[in-house]
């Protein structure tokens, strides 16, 4: 329940035909393997403190504190009820940055793979290089998960995923963040093994 459903795709049926069969269990729920989300209430607090930790990396909580207790409400409302307009009227406050920072303090990310125990990875990174350099996709998975790059003489042996697709490791990491972001402002990032047929 914690997880966005296109990362558990990316993550567990990515390499499957669709449409992806789901099973739904009404009883014997699982308690050993998933969270029991005890009330919608409990969604919306977990959805409003990923807001509030991602906001804290790309603008030292600045946006976010600023705005009323309606506003919360409304990005809430706009993404329980399928309502994108209401949703983005007031994210897109928490997707801007001024021009002069060329990008956000540090990118919101999680890391997540299917080959380890760890849940995910998440470490402070900034969009932009000291000497002014965009840094891509490529930069970010060398510094915090080099296993996932193949070497360049080497095969590759893993897929990157975002929302399904898999962007090439050139592609600017500012760029991702502001435009392939899950709804709770995070940048969900799979690492899968790469299919072998």
């Amino acid at each position: 329940m914690h997880y966005p459903i296109g990362l558990l795709f990316d993550l567990l049926a990515s390499n499957s035909a669709l449409p992806w069969n789901i099973i739904v269990h009404f009883k014997s729920f699982p308690e050993k393997d998933l969270l029991h989300c005890p009330s919608k209430d409990a969604i919306e607090a977990h959805f409003m403190s990923c807001m509030k930790e991602a906001d804290a990396l790309k603008h030292k909580s600045q946006v976010i504190n600023e705005m009323q207790k309606k506003d919360h409400k409304q990005l809430w409302m706009g993404l329980q009820n399928d309502r994108f307009d209401q949703f983005w009227a007031i994210n897109r406050k928490l997707m801007e940055y001024p021009a002069e920072e060329n990008g956000f303090r540090y990118i919101p990310f999680r890391i997540y793979q299917t080959t380890t125990e760890r849940p995910f990875i998440q470490k402070l990174f900034r969009p932009v290089a000291a000497d002014g350099q965009l840094h891509t996709l490529g930069d970010l998975l060398k510094e915090v998960c080099p296993s996932a790059v193949a070497p360049e003489d080497g095969e590759k042996k893993n897929q990157v995923m975002i929302h399904g697709i898999e962007p090439m490791l050139e592609t600017p990491l500012q760029w991702l963040s502001e435009h392939l972001s899950y709804p709770d402002n995070f940048l969900h990032i799979s690492i899968i093994p790469q299919p072998t047929d």
